[in-house]
C-alpha cells in the first residue's frame, strides 16, 4: 500500500478544501445565510464533486473530499449523493440521496432516496423535515412507500458498506481537524495572566493529545479508503469497520476537549465549537459499527 498522494487527488483535495474555506459557514449566524449557501451549492455542483464514485474516482478520493467538507463544516449534500450514486451507477441520480431506515440523510433539496433492504435496491420521496442535531446537514422523512428498484448482489453490497463507512469515517475525520483548528487559533490569542493560554501545560497537552489522535485517525482512515477498490470485498470491510470504530471515538474527543479549551464560550451557541461535535455524533451514528463485528482475535 502506496499512501502517497497522486498529483491529481493532491488538486482534488485542494479544490476540495478551497470551496469549503471559501464557502463554508464560518459562523453559526451563516447557517441562515440562503446567499452564501446557494453560491455553496452550484460551486459543487458545478465541480461534479458528488458523482465522483459513478465517474471512476477511488475510495481515496472521495474520502478526501469528504474530509475536506468536514473540517469546513460544509452545509450542502456530499455524503448522501455520492453513495446513492455509487449504488445506482450510471442513472440518472441527480437530486438523490440515502435513507438509513425511516431516515434520510443529507436531504436539503434532494427530491429521492435510495436504500437496500433485503438483497434490493428501493426508492422513496423525500418527504418533510425532521429533528437533527446536526445544524450542517438536513434529515427528512420518507414522502411515501418505498417502491423496488433491482436486486443487488451480495458482494457489491459489501463493498458499498465498506466505501458508506470510509466516507463517513472521512467526515468524521475532517470535522476532528476542523474542531483542533478552531481550538489551537483560540488558543494562541485567547490570553491569561498576560499569556495565552496554549503556553500553559494543561492546555498545550490536551490540544497534544488531540492531534496525536487525529494522527492515528489518518492512518486507519487511509487503509480503509485504500482497501475499499484494492481489497476483496470483507477485507474491505474490516478496515472500513475498525477505520469508524477508532475515528468516531477520536472525533467525539477532540470536539469535546475543543469546546473545554474554549472555556465559557464554548458553551455558548454562537461558538462554532458545538457545530464540530453535533457533526460528530451524527455521523458516528451514520452506518454504525458493532464491537463484535471487528473481533481482531484478541478475545
Amino acid at each position: 500500500m502506496d499512501t502517497r498522494l497522486t498529483s491529481e487527488q493532491r488538486q482534488l483535495r485542494a479544490s476540495a478544501a478551497r470551496i469549503g474555506a471559501e464557502l463554508g459557514p464560518g459562523s453559526v449566524a451563516d447557517l441562515e445565510d440562503g446567499e452564501r449557501v446557494a453560491r455553496l451549492e452550484k460551486a459543487v455542483e458545478s465541480a461534479g464533486l458528488r458523482r465522483l464514485r459513478a465517474d471512476g474516482a477511488s475510495g481515496v478520493e472521495v474520502a478526501l473530499v469528504a474530509e475536506e467538507f468536514g473540517r469546513a463544516l460544509v452545509d450542502v449534500p456530499f455524503l448522501g449523493p455520492v453513495l446513492a450514486h455509487d449504488l445506482l451507477g450510471e442513472t440518472d441520480a441527480d437530486r438523490w440521496t440515502v435513507a438509513l431506515g425511516d431516515r434520510i440523510v443529507d436531504a436539503r433539496d434532494r427530491t429521492r432516496a435510495v436504500t437496500v433492504s433485503d438483497g434490493r435496491l428501493r426508492a422513496v420521496a423525500v418527504g418533510a423535515q425532521a429533528p437533527e442535531t446536526d445544524l450542517t446537514r438536513r434529515a427528512a422523512r420518507p414522502g411515501g412507500a418505498f417502491e423496488d428498484l433491482a436486486a443487488v448482489d451480495e458482494e457489491r453490497l459489501t463493498r458499498w458498506t465498506a466505501l458508506a463507512l470510509t466516507v463517513t469515517t472521512a467526515d468524521l475525520l475532517g470535522v476532528a481537524r476542523g474542531a483542533q483548528d478552531t481550538a489551537v487559533a483560540y488558543a494562541k490569542v485567547r490570553a491569561q495572566y498576560g499569556h495565552p493560554i496554549g503556553d500553559y501545560q494543561a492546555v498545550a497537552h490536551l490540544l497534544a493529545e488531540s492531534r496525536a489522535l487525529i494522527e492515528g485517525a489518518i492512518s486507519t482512515l487511509l487503509h480503509a479508503a485504500w482497501a475499499v477498490d484494492e481489497l476483496a470485498p470483507e477485507p474491505a470491510l474490516h478496515a472500513a469497520r475498525i477505520a469508524k470504530v477508532y475515528t468516531a471515538r477520536a472525533a467525539r474527543t477532540i470536539c469535546e476537549t475543543a469546546i473545554q479549551v474554549h472555556g465559557g464560550i464554548g458553551n455558548t451557541w454562537e461558538c462554532t465549537a458545538h457545530l464540530y461535535l453535533r457533526r460528530a455524533l451524527v455521523s458516528a451514528e451514520l452506518f454504525p459499527v458493532r464491537l463484535e463485528e471487528i473481533d481482531c482475535g484478541l478475545s
